[in-house]
């Protein structure tokens, strides 16, 4: 798919989020969890925008601070044009309904209490909206594939797929423009996940939704989305059209991430596996210079040193640069088109 060409409906400018540690009866501080650094973005109307990475790296929780489900340590983020960054929650009311979120786990998102009608219902209340709330429910339960006569039944009485389903109703009940999908289909068998993914595809195009696409699951991404972020340690590294991610990425680590992918389609790239050395830094102590440099391949193809990487990848850290006309990367030394990544060494 190809970006867009509309308005940006989400501009997210160097965000930045920090969770404080405490220590003792006092509760002194005595450090930060950098769980997001400087990510700017935009997602624009009608776009899929897929945010990749690995567990841990900061995507969840730049989804929650972009929804002010969390506050932002600095940075600014406008929706529909409108500086949200420090509104307050009576202020943030009224836009509560332009965006929602459906969540990872469609076990622990229902209340096993609620029947489907009361979870689904739930936004009409909540904003007094007028009209039948049971009729506009059971619509909704039709729309995304669940029989309205189950509308009295209770979560447990419903399969994982049908639980998502219940989820994706629920966010779609006001009609939102922005909906944020975290990790919606890894918590279901993958003979579900294309089902929903197809559903999710369909809503899109018949209520112009925009969708902020979170997983780790790159081949899940590459389908749904229309461009991709990659995020390394809180940061984003790469950000780009999506056939032009997957098929000339320009920072390593997304090159190592493709590696891993199992070729499936026909005349999909074929990659060498790409094996990065050593554990993912701290967020609590996050090296200097670009994070990505004690574990880059590129680095040390650059010194041609197994033990030794540029000083500026140990000490500057690389800005979210154009490569091309719809692609950025933050590597002082991004990929060429087509460049194999491999060892010091190796032929």
């Amino acid at each position: 798919m190809q970006p867009p060409r509309s308005e940006p409906l989400v501009e997210v400018e160097h965000l930045t989020k920090r969770f404080p540690i405490t220590r003792g009866v006092l509760q002194r501080k005595v450090g930060d969890v950098h769980a997001v650094e400087d990510a700017t973005f935009t997602i624009y109307r009608g776009e899929t925008l897929g945010l990749v990475g690995e567990s841990g790296c900061g995507k969840s929780t730049t989804a929650r601070v972009i929804l002010k489900l969390l506050e932002p340590t600095s940075g600014t983020i406008r929706f529909d044009g409108t500086d949200i960054t420090k509104l307050r929650w009576r202020q943030m009311r009224p836009l509560r309904r332009e965006m929602q979120m459906v969540f990872q786990d469609p076990y622990s998102s229902l209340n096993p209490r609620q029947t489907v009608g009361t979870i689904i219902g739930a936004p009409f209340h909540i904003h007094h909206t007028e009209g039948s709330v049971k009729r506009r429910v059971e619509d909704l339960m039709n729309r995304v594939g669940l029989n309205p006569e189950h509308y009295n039944r209770y979560p447990h009485e419903f399969s994982g797929g049908q639980r998502q389903r219940i989820g994706v109703a629920r966010a779609l009940a006001l009609s939102p423009k922005l909906i944020v999908c975290d990790e919606p289909v890894s918590a279901l068998d993958v003979s579900i996940q294309a089902q929903i993914l197809n559903l999710l595809l369909s809503l899109q195009r018949d209520f112009d939704l925009t969708y902020l696409f979170i997983s780790h699951d790159l081949g899940v991404v590459r389908h749904v989305s229309t461009r991709i972020a990659v995020m390394y340690l809180g940061r984003i590294v790469e950000l780009g059209a999506a056939a032009d991610v997957y098929s000339n990425p320009r920072h390593p680590y997304t090159a190592a991430l493709l590696s891993a992918v199992p070729k499936g389609e026909e005349g999909e790239v074929h990659r060498d596996r790409i094996v990065l050395t050593g554990d993912v830094p701290s967020p609590v102590d996050p090296p200097p210079g670009c994070a990505f440099h004690p574990r880059c391949p590129k680095a040390r193809l650059v010194t041609g040193r197994e033990d030794e990487v540029p000083e500026s990848c140990r000490t500057d850290i690389p800005a979210l640069a154009k490569v091309a006309a719809d692609h950025a990367a933050a590597c002082w030394y991004p990929l060429e088109p087509g460049e194999r990544l491999r060892r010091v060494g190796e032929a």
